[in-house]
């Protein structure tokens, strides 16, 4: 078929940052709609796409957003655990299936959920709400039901991740023994694309998943043995509650409690195809669909390369703060708290960026572990995101990613660097550093740390803890120029990752050990 003008909304997210790039590269037209354009300034495929500004809710922008469209990608999705959000999604859904019947598009193709019949979470519920709007809008809809999928960067690949490297032993919620067909991030992306090129008299959901089915504590044995590691004994005990067990996932893996609890609600079914259908409508790819284990393999292969296209840090924290950080003239007035420090180093501006740049994630700040180790933990204790979120690419940052718990709000390449908090403060909270070249050689570190307090509680916060700035904010301020003077010091930080880890080639299982698809053994599932 000709190419076609295709509206993709949730660009900014795991699924839809790849699946953009690769409709471009069939030579589709792209449009896509973001609540926050600011978010796709770095991307590779920015400038080849029309981006608009617009959020679901808003029917003049939506309206905007399908005009002159042929085909609707639908892949937003709340990972809020409390509020309205089923309600905020069904109304989200029902203004795009309006303009899209008022502006004649041909398609529209989501990417709801895989579940079974009966009772459903809520979260659940809500998938399968939105894709019935959609279905029922009079444009053809097709609507993909997809359970876990595995992929470098996914929620659901990383929270399997860190559960089994961290832990020798599980103790584990019953649903580990529930049955879930697991799909790959490339198999996912084969039938989304292919959605687009679909006949109007093809207009359902269906399900899809790739060719194991697996319980969930075989996929995390399976995982194991990808990387090289013994395979864990899992306990599974009827104590765990979803809320326990989010609580849980929240302290043990980078996974914030907001996003633990909407995956382990869709965990407490049995998640497996009930139809094939599909295979008559969008063949499977020409290599077949990939299997469980090698869809890990391949994830650990991008991960050790430092290769993440899209990761679920991506993703905004529910109840983080968005709003980007008032000029400095927008201050009067306000109650605004700030830490400057700065200092001369005989560096060049282009070292000095390097160490600026490649700052969080494994390399951390520069100053004291311990005490941002404790507040990382204090922090995930009342379900933030903590330190562990990392960082996706070792020594680049474009705006938008996560850095630990920060979020790059705006980047100015070799001179400038803004983070805006997204840990639980009385507060909103930034830290920006700055490289300047210095008149006569070398260059000069600036680095502020401003605080709006919210209420009493916000200023005593900072109060409270404004004897550490000292010690903490003046290290790293001298650590940083260090690292940039010393060339074998800097040398070292500004090194890839990936260098630094394991032989990127995926591990393979030694002979002795068992194989993942059988059944624990009643010695290590009690």
């Amino acid at each position: 078929m000709s190419p076609s003008r295709i509206l993709v909304t949730g660009a900014t997210g795991y699924i839809g940052g790849r699946l953009v790039p690769r409709l471009l590269a069939r030579g589709h037209d792209v449009r896509v709609l973001a609540r926050s354009p600011q978010k796709l300034t770095d991307v590779p495929w920015a400038g080849d796409v029309e981006v608009m500004e617009g959020d679901l809710h808003d029917a003049d922008a939506v309206a905007r957003a399908v005009r002159d469209v042929d085909v609707v990608y639908y892949l937003v999705h709340s990972m809020r655990a409390r509020g309205d959000f089923d309600e905020e999604e069904s109304a989200a859904a029902r203004t795009v299936a309006e303009a899209a019947g008022a502006a004649g598009v041909r398609r529209i193709v989501y990417l709801g959920a895989l579940h079974p019949d009966g009772e459903l979470s809520r979260h659940l519920r809500s998938r399968v709400a939105v894709g019935r709007i959609l279905l029922d809008s009079g444009v053809p809809t097709v609507v993909f039901q997809a359970g876990v999928v595995i992929g470098s960067g996914s929620a659901s690949f990383e929270m399997i991740r860190h559960l089994t490297e961290v832990l020798p032993y599980m103790p584990a919620p019953r649903w580990v023994r529930n049955r879930i067909q697991p799909i790959a991030i490339r198999d996912v992306l084969h039938y989304l694309l292919e959605a687009a090129e679909l006949p109007p008299d093809v207009s359902r959901a269906f399900d899809i998943g790739g060719p194991d089915i697996l319980r969930y504590g075989q996929m995390m044995n399976a995982y194991a043995l990808e990387a090289g590691l013994p395979q864990r004994p899992i306990a599974s005990l009827p104590v765990f509650t979803p809320w326990l067990a989010s609580q849980w996932v929240n302290l043990v893996t980078p996974i914030p409690r907001s996003l633990a609890v909407p995956i382990i609600e869709s965990l407490q079914y049995d998640c497996v195809m009930r139809e094939h259908d599909i295979d008559a409508v969008i063949p499977p790819p020409p290599e077949g669909l990939t299997p469980y284990r090698r869809a890990v393999r391949l994830a650990l292969a991008r991960e050790r390369s430092g290769e993440v296209e899209t990761s679920w840090q991506d993703a905004s924290v529910a109840g983080a703060p968005s709003d980007p950080l008032p000029s400095d003239p927008e201050w009067s007035g306000h109650t605004v708290y700030t830490d400057l420090r700065e200092r001369d180093s005989t560096a060049d501006p282009e070292m000095l960026w390097r160490v600026v740049e490649g700052i969080g994630g494994e390399r951390g700040w520069y100053s004291f572990p311990l005490a941002w180790a404790l507040r990382g933990w204090a922090d995930k204790l009342v379900g933030g995101v903590g330190l562990r979120r990392g960082r996706r690419d070792a020594d680049h940052l474009n705006t938008g990613d996560a850095l630990d718990w920060w979020r790059v709000e705006r980047i100015e390449r070799g001179r400038s660097l803004r983070l805006r908090a997204e840990m639980r403060v009385p507060g909103r909270a930034w830290l920006e550093l700055a490289v300047r070249p210095r008149e006569g050689g070398g260059s000069q570190y600036r680095q502020r740390a401003v605080f709006f307090p919210r209420g009493l509680s916000g200023r005593l916060y900072w109060f409270a803890i404004l004897p550490f700035h000292g010690v903490i904010f003046n290290g790293m301020a001298n650590r940083i120029v260090y690292e940039a003077e010393h060339p074998k010091a800097a040398s070292r930080v500004a090194r890839p990752m990936r260098q630094q880890n394991a032989d990127p080639s995926p591990a393979q299982p030694s002979p002795g050990r068992p194989n993942p698809q059988q059944e624990p053994t009643p010695a290590s599932s009690r």
